[in-house]
């Protein structure tokens, strides 16, 4: 699948300050005065640039997820078919995602702020994946090895299942079963994404 690239890894010392203080105290305790102090900016800068934390956090996620996505992408070789490279790209992503600081500590503190991409609208970051996904999915139809259909209601349907792993595998496994923790269900994700790929 060819890279997509976002402007969303570069560094930025303000994102950088929110993400230091969303992880010390989680995103109700964070202020922009701690921002702007974390970041070196004066708080005018920071309030001319942005009205409230919310919008700092909305971009932090984006920029964050985005870059755990790109790097669960594997490289392309000639001996994989872009359906490997989808597969273990998604379960890749999964893995990263559920073990990234920063959703974890959304998760545990803030999981309000998650709410309106599971339910009501897709944000940048879900976009961003849908595009690598439907590029990815085209990729397969042109080499044989994803079942021809619609890309984009492919994409999203893979977007679902791997959200759901994503947000609530914890609910599912138990640990001390080797046969119900978490290696076991990535095991049963990649099975269930290769079943529903293949032509």
């Amino acid at each position: 699948m060819t890279p997509i690239r976002h402007n969303h890894e570069d560094s930025d010392p303000v994102l950088d300050a929110v993400r230091d203080c969303v992880l010390a105290v989680g995103v109700r305790r964070t202020t922009l005065t701690d921002v702007a102090r974390r970041a070196g900016v004066s708080r005018m800068t920071l309030y001319r640039r942005v009205p409230d934390v919310r919008t700092l956090v909305g971009d932090l996620m984006t920029r964050e997820w985005i870059g755990v996505a790109m790097r669960a992408m594997p490289e392309p070789r000639p001996d994989r078919t872009a359906r490997d490279l989808i597969v273990e790209g998604l379960v890749n992503g999964v893995e990263a995602f559920r073990a990234h600081p920063l959703f974890r500590k959304i998760v545990d503190v803030d999981p309000e702020l998650l709410l309106p991409y599971v339910l009501d609208r897709r944000g940048a970051s879900q976009e961003a994946l849908l595009e690598l996904l439907v590029t990815g999915l085209r990729d397969g139809h042109a080499d044989g090895s994803v079942r021809d259909d619609h890309p984009q209601r492919q994409a999203r349907s893979l977007l679902l299942i791997v959200q759901s792993f994503t947000l609530s595998l914890r609910t599912m496994t138990d640990e001390d079963d080797p046969d119900l923790n978490p290696a076991a269900f990535l095991t049963e994700l990649r099975t269930i994404l290769e079943r529903t790929l293949t032509p």
